[in-house]
């Protein structure tokens, strides 16, 4: 069985930061890759940013050069920084664990971002 639990969303001015984190715990294979989905209201859930456990990542397009994914392995942690939000990046924030081709689900975190 596995857990992921995230914290740190909340609401932001436009130009602000946030981080995000999700602790992974149960049985975590060595091999695995984590990463951040979002969903706006009326809009299909989208990949954020994804790493592997060699570090090797990728982001949307949009989040390039403002957003930043890492990890810690030995906690079995993910982060997402999140710097010069905008409102177009209001969402749930979901946390995604991918290993043994099996894909598990963090409970979700609200992102705001409004003045």
């Amino acid at each position: 069985q596995v857990q992921l639990v995230e914290s740190g969303g909340g609401l932001v001015q436009p130009g602000g930061s946030l981080r995000l984190s999700c602790a992974a715990s149960g049985i975590i294979f060595s091999i695995n890759t984590m990463g951040w989905y979002r969903q706006a209201p009326g809009k299909q859930r989208e990949l954020v940013a994804a790493i592997t456990n060699t570090d090797s990542t990728n982001y949307l397009h949009s989040v390039k050069g403002r957003f930043t994914i890492s990890r810690d392995n030995a906690k079995n942690t993910v982060y997402l920084q999140m710097n010069s939000l905008n409102p177009e990046d209001t969402a749930v924030y979901y946390c995604n664990l991918l290993q043994e081709r099996r894909d598990y689900w963090g409970q979700g975190t609200q992102v705001t971002v409004s003045s």
